[in-house]
C-alpha cells in the first residue's frame, strides 16, 4: 500500500521561490523558482530520503498543499 506524504508548499515573495517541507518526510526541504520545478524536485529527493531515514515499500502518494498569505488595503 503507498504510504501517504503531505507536501506544504509556501512562496517566499521575497526569495522568489517555493519552499517544500513536510513533517511525513522529515529533512525534506525544496526551494524551486516555479511550482512545476517544486514537484519534480520533491519527486527526485523524496524517496532517497525516505529510504535512507526509514524505509518503504510500495511507493508514495503524495499530497502538495499550498498557502498564500495577502494584505489589502482598506479602501
Amino acid at each position: 500500500m503507498p504510504k501517504p506524504v503531505q507536501i506544504d508548499a509556501e512562496w517566499d515573495d521575497e526569495a522568489r521561490v517555493w519552499i517544500a517541507t513536510s513533517d511525513d518526510a522529515p529533512g525534506l526541504v525544496v526551494e524551486a523558482e516555479t511550482w512545476q520545478a517544486m514537484i519534480d524536485d520533491v519527486r527526485a529527493v523524496l524517496p532517497a530520503l525516505l529510504g535512507l531515514n526509514e524505509g518503504f515499500a510500495g511507493g508514495l502518494t503524495l499530497t502538495f498543499r499550498a498557502e498564500t498569505r495577502l494584505a489589502l488595503a482598506g479602501g
